[in-house]
């Protein structure tokens, strides 16, 4: 006699996952709202001679969110890819997953590179000489405005390209990710806080995901008693 197997149940999306878009977005803000005061840029930069013990402590603020800000980044993703469905087109699919790891990526070798300033080429306590300082800061702000940010920007642009093609995300939705995505390109290197822009729509994304599910949920019928 043969046997039959029972199926397998698909594993469901947990309804609070789009959750982790919103808890990302005010990680991501206050770390980047943390290191531009910590470790001031352009202009800024020349009046600060030394790290003073309130820009190390709020400096390693930061870096002890940016690691759970990557993790949480990562759940959105695929909180993002659950709402797209199997509908989702492959290339863009591929686009928007590989650009939010290489971002995480990134992002974490900046915080490495701020990291490095505070803990290395100085004894403990005291601040790191003005040439190390300097490295690091440039270095940080590059690796996270030349590169993390434009990341980002495909980030964006490609689960907005998604989000418009299959019609799974509201229309305006889809255009505030195509004006995030100018603003990461085009200003992130060279606007002081327009890094921003990209914790905002990541918290705009998240709150509709929740929206969405908690939608699902009352959509779905009872099941019909015995």
């Amino acid at each position: 006699m043969q046997t039959s197997t029972p199926r397998r149940q698909p594993l469901r999306t947990p309804r609070a996952a789009g959750a982790a878009g919103i808890v990302f977005a005010l990680l991501l803000a206050a770390a980047i709202v943390l290191i531009r005061l910590s470790i001031p840029q352009g202009a800024d930069a020349g009046t600060v001679q030394q790290p003073g013990p309130a820009q190390r402590g709020a400096l390693h603020t930061a870096l002890l969110l940016v690691p759970f800000a990557g993790i949480f980044f990562l759940w959105f993703v695929g909180a993002v890819r659950a709402h797209v469905g199997d509908a989702e087109d492959r290339f863009m699919a591929t686009v928007f997953l590989g650009s939010g790891l290489v971002f995480t990526a990134t992002m974490f070798g900046a915080a490495a590179a701020a990291a490095a300033v505070l803990g290395t080429a100085h004894p403990a306590g005291t601040s790191p000489s003005r040439p190390t300082w300097d490295f690091g800061r440039h270095l940080a702000y590059t690796l996270m405005t030349g590169y993390a940010m434009r990341m980002a920007a495909v980030f964006v642009c490609s689960a907005s390209v998604m989000g418009h093609r299959l019609g799974v995300l509201p229309r305006w939705l889809t255009l505030l990710g195509f004006l995030t995505t100018l603003a990461l390109l085009f200003l992130s290197a060279t606007v002081p806080w327009a890094e921003l822009a990209f914790p905002a729509w990541s918290l705009l994304l998240g709150a509709y995901l929740v929206g969405a599910s908690f939608r699902r949920s009352a959509a779905v019928p009872a099941a019909p008693g015995p």
